[in-house]
């Protein structure tokens, strides 16, 4: 898979907090590991869902959980994808050279360019509201 464990938890939480966006309410982290299929433990950690942005906002307290601070049809997939991303969002060479480019290309450069800017269009493209039929 493109995406690590940890940007697909964090896409498939962040969905559905925009489902749940229209009931403006702070979703419980239990209903979102539930809803999703997310451990609990990975989204107390520090880095998810609120480590990915979308403007997931955390909100402590008995009535406590994440909530969208935007609507889902204006947060693209990378921005949750980014954060937790970086040697991806920044084209690194698959092969992990330094020098990989157009004009130094690793063997595996242009197939490589080819796929990323396919997956690199979908994720810029597509919104949380594509995913979670909310808006």
């Amino acid at each position: 898979m493109l995406l690590s464990q940890t940007s697909r938890y964090a896409l498939r939480a962040v969905a559905y907090l925009g489902e749940c966006f229209a009931e403006d309410r702070s979703v419980p982290v239990g209903e979102i590991a539930d809803a999703v299929d997310v451990p609990r433990n990975y989204l107390l950690e520090d880095s998810a869902p609120a480590g990915a942005s979308g403007d997931p906002v955390s909100e402590r307290g008995p009535r406590g959980g994440f909530r969208l601070a935007r609507a889902p049809r204006t947060i693209r997939l990378v921005e949750v994808v980014a954060p937790l991303e970086p040697a991806f969002t920044e084209r690194s060479c698959l092969l992990g050279r330094p020098s990989c480019s157009d004009t130094d290309p690793c063997v595996a450069h242009d197939r490589w360019r080819h796929l990323a800017d396919e997956v690199s269009d979908f994720l810029e493209s597509t919104s949380l509201a594509d995913l979670s039929r909310a808006d």
